[in-house]
């Protein structure tokens, strides 16, 4: 399986965003040097397409059968591209707070820790529906993995479309996120262009 290990900070300096879209608290004391080199339109739209690759931790290929998905859906491409992404279940783990980052929700998925709707789900690209509840496993409840997790996520703000609930260990998908919803700085009408060329 193919696997991105280029050092988080680095891969957000170079594509100037903020560790904290991906859950890291650090800050990088090292700054972008500003280049002379006038960046063109096709460089801008590749980098709007870099960051929502590395925002969700998808690698090309799958990121092409995402656009192709979103293309055929009704409403606009990029829209529906982003709300894909979105609804990836080791992204709403990760929103619910039961990950620090995206990188440990979606290992977390890989190693079984999580229920769907009672069945034991640990495909992190599998697509979450309106309604559906999201659980941790018995067994992984008392672990203090997920004790620490909870104690760095307690102050995390979830997003509208979900509703967590701490004591039980539950989090419930109330409504699809429209693009509003979603605070990730990605301008999708790049990455469309850059596609549709």
């Amino acid at each position: 399986m193919a696997v991105n290990r280029v050092p988080v900070l680095k891969r957000c300096r170079s594509l100037g965003l903020e560790p904290s879209y991906l859950g890291y608290s650090k800050k990088s004391n090292r700054q972008l040097t500003n280049s002379r080199r006038k960046v063109s339109e096709y460089g801008l739209q590749l980098r709007e397409k870099q960051k929502a690759k590395f925002i969700y931790g998808v690698l090309e290929k799958p990121f092409r059968n995402y656009y192709t998905k979103a293309d055929k859906q009704k409403g606009m491409t990029g829209e529906n591209l982003m709300i894909l992404l979105e609804r990836r279940l080791d992204n709403v783990v990760f929103r619910l707070g039961f990950a620090r980052t995206r990188r440990e929700a979606r290992q977390m998925v890989d190693h079984k820790t999580f229920l769907v709707n009672g069945k034991c789900i640990n495909i992190p690209s599998y697509s979450i529906k309106a309604g559906d509840v999201i659980e941790i496993k018995e067994k992984a409840r008392s672990s203090q993995h997920i004790k620490d997790v909870f104690e760095t996520t307690a102050d995390r703000a979830v997003p509208a479309w979900l509703t967590v609930d701490t004591e039980n260990f539950k989090g419930t998908v109330n409504e699809l996120p429209s693009r509003d919803q979603i605070d990730v700085p990605v301008d999708e009408l790049a990455i469309v262009e850059l596609y549709s060329k």
